[in-house]
């Protein structure tokens, strides 16, 4: 952390202040006040897309200690809207490392706070909900009042469509590795950077297009396959991925959805969303497969989800589809597949930057679903 030590605060909608001291760059930032249980993976978190217009309060004491490199962005930027810590460390250790983590919020011009009890905050946040808040230092900072219902202010997470501020403008690809065996489109609805690199090592093709692409465009590539990615918002206004998806149903063309992706493929069956009290977002939250009944360790962020129950059936208007996976910890839905036409999501991130592993298999999985419509 620097040697400034200004103040700062952060002000939640219900009223709730913490004060704390500047962290990266000064100013006034507004988002969803969220909270992540990774112990591990802050910077693949600050650059997922997912995060755009949420303010990240994390969990783990200690942040920063192995500085910022090159190779671990999950996309071009940092999409977090505002950043909250206990303690940042005072130097970065690790030999990837090339910079400091409060060094790359200035120069992007996140405004942070640390020194806050992140304990508290999360136990706020837990018990009253996500929430809107803001975080003000430097010129920013104003009596409570004033601040607050700059807070109130803001606009709310619900009802918000974010995938057109997160997507690519144009499409590009990310070539196979050791052999193209498949071709794969993804819409871009907020992808992050693993995922493709992770289809790339099973020999996929992967073209990233804008979320606004076509049924046409993706028959122009000549795509085995669809996968629609993570991203930020409430799916509740996703209509146009909702649409393309029931598209790709219709021609029976293999799909896989994860996070964002689960929940449109969950609409395009027939089922609705809502918003979670508080979320899932870290890397250690479980997940049972009703299929095998085995469990899973995943990373997680997500603020909506489906409706449904654990290992249900359900009639879709392409036939008859389960919810696949659960969360045990509270019987959110966690993944949904359909039995007529294949297609199958999951509510979490196989792609794991950060996280376990335990997931990786259902690229594997997505292989042979095209490899078998073949």
């Amino acid at each position: 952390m620097s040697n400034r030590r200004d103040s700062a605060v952060l002000v939640l909608e219900d009223g709730r202040v913490f004060t704390g001291a500047a962290f990266g760059a000064r100013g006034a930032t507004f988002g969803e006040a969220v909270f992540s249980t990774g112990m591990t993976g802050y910077q693949e978190t600050l650059t997922d897309p997912s995060y755009r217009r949420q303010i990240v309060v994390q969990t783990a004491p200690q942040i920063g200690n192995t500085g910022w490199n090159s190779e671990d962005n999950e996309s071009a930027r940092i999409w977090v809207a505002g950043y909250a810590v206990r303690e940042p460390a005072r130097t970065p250790s690790n030999w990837r490392s090339e910079g400091s983590l409060e060094g790359q919020l200035e120069t992007q011009g996140v405004v942070g706070i640390a020194g806050i009890d992140t304990r508290a905050a999360v136990r706020h946040l837990r018990e009253r909900g996500a929430m809107r808040a803001g975080v003000f230092s430097g010129d920013a900072l104003a009596g409570t009042e004033e601040l607050l219902a700059k807070v109130r202010q803001s606009p709310s997470m619900e009802g918000a469509d974010l995938t057109g501020e997160v997507s690519t403008d144009t499409r590009y690809v990310v070539p196979a590795v050791g052999g193209k065996r498949l071709t794969v489109a993804a819409p871009d609805l907020g992808i992050k950077s693993n995922t493709p690199r992770m289809m790339a090592a099973r020999g996929i093709e992967t073209h990233v297009l804008p979320s606004t692409a076509t049924l046409d465009e993706i028959l122009e590539i000549g795509a085995d396959g669809v996968f629609l990615s993570n991203g930020p918002g409430d799916p509740a206004t996703a209509d146009t991925a909702v649409a393309l998806a029931r598209e790709v149903l219709d021609r029976k063309l293999p799909l896989f959805g994860i996070c964002f992706g689960n929940q449109i493929l969950g609409r395009a069956l027939g089922l609705g969303t809502y918003k979670m009290r508080y979320g899932h977002r870290g890397i250690n939250i479980p997940v049972i497969d009703h299929a095998t009944g085995r469990v899973a360790i995943t990373a997680q962020n997500h603020g909506f989800a489906l409706e449904g129950e654990p290992g249900a059936e359900f009639d879709s208007p392409f036939g008859r589809a389960v919810v696949s996976h659960s969360c045990p910890n509270d019987d959110t839905v966690e993944g949904v597949r359909a039995l007529e036409v294949p297609a199958f999501s999951v509510q979490y991130h196989p792609e794991a930057a950060a996280g376990p592993h335990d997931a990786a298999p259902l690229f594997d999985q997505f292989v042979d679903l095209m490899t078998g419509a073949r």
